[in-house]
């Protein structure tokens, strides 16, 4: 049975469909990159698997079921803008996530934010954005899911963390869990890859494991996708 499957995925918004006929298996044990220009429908594709908008056409599985409130349980979700209480405390923040979710490892999220140099004790409002993305990653994976969705996990993030912050991602997620990592920074995350998924104008162009992508182009992914891309 196959983590995910979208079977004819389609979504509009009125008259302007965003996603067009998305058919998509996504398997254990992989890291993903989801990889399209701004706009294309990355961030729709994900808020449909994360049952965070209803899908005009077609169905999602989880583990072979429709997408429900028992999905929420098994994935973990880092939203592109940070949702959390900015007038609580990092430690607050923790409390509360193992609090509400049974997979969640505060041991592990408090050592990952030590290594980050992160104070547990400051509330986030007296953060910088960069700062609270980081803590808000940590939390994502911190959770022992079956399925990371990552989107821009480092839009905010200095170039010097971003390293750390791929081996936290390479590191802390579950064997026979997999990572969807949406991004427009591909040469940063590439190195990690299993496999791509171009998306273009709501639809997907291109899947293949990235190692086969490379040899067969003969180049890195990044140069293959501005090849694709270029305006």
């Amino acid at each position: 049975m196959e983590l995910l499957e979208c079977k004819n995925l389609e979504k509009s918004f009125g008259n302007t469909k965003v996603l067009n006929n998305i058919n998509l298996t996504i398997p254990r044990g992989k890291i993903i990159g989801l990889l399209g220009k701004n706009g294309t429908g990355k961030t729709t594709l994900i808020k449909l698997i994360n049952n965070l908008l209803t899908p005009t056409k077609g169905t999602i599985l989880i583990n072979g079921k429709e997408i429900d409130i028992e999905s929420k349980k098994i994935i973990s979700y880092l939203p592109e803008r940070t949702y959390l209480d900015k007038t609580m405390t990092v430690k607050q923040i923790i409390k509360f996530f193992e609090e509400f979710y049974e997979n969640f490892d505060s041991k592990k999220a408090k050592k990952l934010l030590e290594d980050l140099g992160l104070n547990i004790n400051q509330k986030l409002s007296k953060m910088s954005k960069g700062m609270q993305e980081k803590v808000q990653l940590v939390l994502v994976m911190s959770r022992k899911a079956d399925l990371y969705i990552l989107d821009e996990p480092l839009g905010g993030v200095d170039p010097a963390t971003r390293d750390y912050i791929l081996d936290t991602i390479l590191n802390n997620f579950n064997e026979g869990a997999s990572v969807i990592i949406s991004t427009h920074l591909i040469s940063d995350i590439e190195r990690i890859l299993d496999e791509v998924i171009f998306i273009d104008k709501g639809q997907i162009i291109l899947t293949q494991d990235a190692d086969e992508l490379r040899t067969k182009e003969n180049d890195s992914i990044d140069e293959i996708f501005r090849r694709m891309f270029k305006c």
